[in-house]
This record gives C-alpha cells, structure tokens and sequence, in this order.
C-alpha cells in the first residue's frame, strides 16, 4: 500500500483541514512533517523534516506520494529539486511567494525554484486564492511540468473553506496516482 508525506503550510494543518482528515484516515501509512520552524518557517528546516518524512514513509512502503498544501508546495518542490524523490506530488493551493500578502516570516521560501519536478505531479488551485491567482498557480504547474486543476470558488482550500474530507481532493488524488507507472 502506498505511503504518504504530508506537507502543511504555516503552522501546520488544524484537525479540521482535509489534509489532517486524510492523514488520520490513512493511519500508519501516513506521515507529517514536523519542521522545528512552524511559525517562523526556513526552508532549510522544512527540506530536512520532509526527508525524515520520507524516510520514515519509505519504511512502511516503497511507493511514497507527497501531499501538500500551501508552503508546504514550495517544500516539496525545494526538496524534490534537491534529489528527493517520490513516485506523484499533489500540489494544493501554493502561495505566490512574489505576491505581496506572501509573509516576510517565510521569506527564505522565496528562492524556491520552479523548475520540472521529477514525478508525476498534480497542482490544485483556486479561482479566488487571496494568496495566489488562478493565472500564477498555472504558470507554477507549467513550470513544474504538473498537471493542474482550478477548483471554482473554493479560497486557499484550508480549513475556512469547511471542504469536510475534501472529496473532489480525494478523487484528484486518485486519478493523479492511477496515471503513474
């Protein structure tokens, strides 16, 4: 069965956001970084804590698939360009770190890179991010040479966007592992 690193945004996911849900429904096969830097994210630490993730995935499965949201899109991006390697990336919500409500508290995230990711990929947005327009999500998902999808309406896809267990996410997910190899 497969693996999954979860990859929250600042301060992490509260136990009503879709990732949190998600991550309890899948047990031990799911694993949550843990940066040291939560609230005053460096990437440096987020890299490091995805790779103890990842470690720790690998563990339970080879096949190891990375679910972010927000920062933690930038996260896996930074990692999966510094040699990470996962079998599919989904990408949801990340912020325009060029965008002026991009916090200065995470300004380290700011030299990201946005070139191809080496796996099977898939970028969600929405149509009405306060942190992203639909328009530079999709340059994002152009560059990382990943799939992508904009939901109608839907906010930052966190918490105060009360999507339950996300299921339109669930299905994303589902059809972005079903085309992997």
């Amino acid at each position: 069965m497969t693996a999954f690193v979860i990859l929250p945004g600042i301060d992490g996911s509260d136990g009503v956001h879709w990732q949190s849900r998600w991550e309890q429904s899948w047990g031990d096969r799911a694993v949550r970084i843990v940066p040291a830097s939560w609230s005053e994210p460096e990437l440096d630490d987020w890299v490091a804590a995805t790779q103890r993730a990842y470690d720790d995935a690998r563990d339970r499965d080879d096949d190891v698939v990375l679910v972010a949201h927000s920062l933690g899109c930038w996260t896996a991006a930074a990692w999966l360009a510094a040699g990470g390697s996962a079998t599919a990336a989904l990408l949801v919500a990340p912020p325009d770190t060029q965008h002026p409500t991009f916090p200065d508290r995470a300004g380290t995230f700011r030299a990201v890179p946005t070139q191809p990711l080496p796996c099977r990929s898939l970028l969600v947005a929405s149509t009405d991010d306060p942190y992203c327009t639909a328009e530079r999500a999709t340059t994002f998902a152009d560059a990382w040479k990943a799939d992508c999808h904009l939901v109608d309406r839907a906010g930052h896809i966190n918490s105060a966007s009360d999507l339950g267990d996300w299921p339109l996410g669930r299905q994303l997910l589902e059809g972005l592992l079903a085309n992997v190899p």
